[in-house]
């Protein structure tokens, strides 16, 4: 549990972080050949890698998400036991709902 609690938080941190510092870096003239454009050519191009960055850093958290092994996670006994009553409690009382429907329909 806590190395996906660290995933996600190094992931949260990253999608602030990423876009920030490509924004920063653009205003600051800190990338090569960046002096040579018009505000408004740095404006469309920061603005445009900043949201380039956040989906790549969205894309790379789903990536690790589905490398995780699947049998690692075992869900928790006690709800899949409360899961199961409910819908076999739902399953019984869902013909007396659908004949009232019916009823009702006609």
């Amino acid at each position: 549990m806590v190395g996906v609690i660290q995933k996600f938080v190094i992931a949260s941190a990253l999608m602030w972080a990423a876009p920030v510092a490509i924004l920063y870096g653009f205003n600051h003239n800190s990338f090569p050949g960046s002096t040579q454009l018009s505000p408004y050519s740095i404006t469309l191009l920061s603005g445009f890698l900043a949201v380039i960055s956040v989906n790549a850093v969205i894309t790379l958290y789903i990536y690790m998400a589905l490398k995780e092994p699947s049998h690692k996670h075992e869900p928790d006994p006690k709800f899949l036991a409360e899961a199961k009553a409910s819908i076999q409690r739902t399953q019984s009382t869902e013909p007396e709902d659908s004949s009232m429907t019916q009823t009702k329909q006609e």
